[in-house]
């Protein structure tokens, strides 16, 4: 390909600059292609003030209101951070309290967190013996704030299943729900700030689990002198937490009710996910993660949000709610939003944009996506946090902390499996045998057959397919669990049934809380 200089004058608002670029020789296949480049009415513009025709055209342009509100968010931020739509994720709400954790703390893949803080708040009274805790863990992007309450009169995302006589009963049970670790509703995460330079973490805070999560959530617990919960609850993201939670801590978990959620990852939320992410990262404003006191990646996170709406309702429900409607039907179709739909999606995207730290969504979706109960995956965490552990044990000399230490299962597990080399050599040979993936996860799941479970579905959930959470209850019954209770929901609410249908969600977690073992 040979080279050739192009004088190309930049028009537009702006004066006009001439400058010549070394470019490439371009060939081009058929004359529609070479007309269009020869004598295209568009001036070529880098970094310039958007082009316009230098002429009059045979029709007008188009207005685009949607991609301007963008730039004029941008503009705000870059005129004035003080007078600027703040992102609300750096002043989270009050009314939560802290839990500090002051001692480093051991993350599954090898990273260390020197401190960390979990934003906690709770409901009801806590009995003498503490017994009657019920841990609420969150989905994805939530906070801790579950249900309103003095210090913040704001209503809860699960407002209507907790209170005295509600799904979750406040006159029998003492509540706590955590913003996860990862989050940035209090509890540490990539926006916190790095005791070791006083920045924040930004992409160099560490890979995160559901594992991990869990953990802290449990130091907190220990912390407060609660030794056996009475239940694990959680939908979605939380439901994953609450079988993890089982899992490493069988004999302080009392019940697990997990609602709209999986043992493992599979394919398309993995796939969803990952576009999300993808998304988010392309906004030049992301920046590899360093954005703080900079324009934040508010287009990304808008386009990432609505991707994932797209995932959390069924289309029989838009179907019903909004049709081929458009919103202007008297109007021309522009390609802003104009069908009902689109408007939703719009409205979804403005809203989250500025209220979830960016960073916080790619760590925390990254957790759920390699989220895996499988007896093979806990004996890999459990060899690779041994190993992990030992070298900040030699690190530290001894003065290692003691939660630093792995838990007796995981110990008892990495024991079971042989040399990690072996481990790993076994679980690349269950990668193509489905029968051998299932043998594999009814093992990991065998941990947990002694505690009674409610595993709640939605016939109409495309991110977690009702076979997902079948797929739990039946591997549970397989391992022996006699005391498995799976629901499937008729709902045409999707993955966000469990947020809307209080009265049918609400009736089958108050049951499996208050049935006498």
């Amino acid at each position: 390909m040979h080279a050739r200089f192009v004088t190309s004058t930049l028009t537009g608002s702006a004066r006009a600059v001439k400058a010549s670029v070394r470019v490439p020789s371009l060939a081009f296949t058929t004359p529609v292609s070479r007309k269009l480049f020869h004598t295209s009415p568009w001036t070529l513009s880098v970094n310039a003030p958007e082009p316009v025709p230098t002429h009059s055209s045979s029709n007008p342009p188009m207005a685009f209101p949607c991609v301007d509100q963008l730039e004029q968010r941008t503009q705000k931020f870059l005129q004035s951070f003080d007078g600027g739509p703040e992102p609300s994720y750096s002043n989270p709400i009050s009314g939560y309290s802290l839990y500090q954790h002051n001692e480093p703390f051991l993350l599954d893949h090898g990273g260390i967190l020197p401190k960390f803080e979990i934003a906690y708040e709770s409901w009801g009274e806590l009995n003498a013996d503490k017994s009657n805790v019920i841990l609420l863990h969150t989905g994805l992007s939530a906070s801790s704030h579950a249900k309103s309450h003095a210090a913040n009169t704001a209503p809860g995302w699960w407002e209507k299943f907790i209170g005295p006589g509600l799904a979750i009963d406040t006159n029998r049970f003492h509540v706590i729900c955590t913003n996860v670790i990862g989050g940035c509703y209090g509890s540490t995460g990539p926006s916190s700030i790095d005791p070791k330079d006083n920045k924040p973490y930004a992409t160099r805070f560490p890979i995160i689990t559901i594992f991990d999560m869990v953990r802290a959530q449990f130091e907190m617990l220990s912390s407060m002198g609660i030794h056996k919960l009475h239940a694990s609850v959680g939908a979605s993201m939380g439901g994953m937490q609450s079988l993890a939670a089982a899992l490493l801590f069988k004999e302080r978990v009392g019940k697990v009710i997990s609602i709209s959620a999986a043992a493992r990852s599979h394919p398309y939320s993995i796939a969803l996910r990952f576009t999300q992410r993808q998304v988010l990262m392309a906004d030049p404003n992301w920046n590899k993660g360093f954005y703080y006191d900079k324009v934040p990646p508010h287009s990304g996170m808008k386009l990432a949000r609505e991707i994932a709406t797209i995932s959390y309702r069924s289309g029989p429900e838009w179907e019903q709610r909004f049709g081929r409607k458009r919103a202007q039907h008297t109007t021309t179709p522009s390609l802003c939003a104009d069908f009902l739909i689109e408007t939703y999606l719009d409205h979804q995207g403005e809203r989250f944009c500025l209220q979830y730290d960016p960073n916080s969504l790619l760590y925390v979706s990254k957790a759920m996506d390699m989220f895996d109960l499988s007896a093979s995956t806990s004996a890999e965490t459990a060899i690779r946090r041994a190993r992990n552990t030992l070298r900040l044990q030699e690190g530290k000399g001894s003065s290692a902390p003691e939660n630093a230490a792995t838990p007796p299962e995981e110990q008892a597990a990495a024991c079971a499996t042989g040399t990690p080399a072996a481990e790993l050599k076994a679980k690349a040979e269950l990668q193509d045998d489905p029968k051998a993936q299932l043998n594999d996860l009814k093992q990991g799941l065998g941990t947990i057959k002694d505690i009674p479970t409610l595993v709640l579905g939605i016939q109409s959930d495309i991110l977690f397919p009702v076979w997902q959470q079948k797929e739990v209850a039946d591997c549970l019954r397989e391992t022996g669990n006699k005391s498995v209770t799976y629901y499937e929901l008729d709902s045409m609410y999707g993955h966000d049934a469990f947020l809307l249908e209080v009265v049918n969600v609400g009736s089958a977690v108050k049951g499996h809380l208050e049935l006498k073992e």
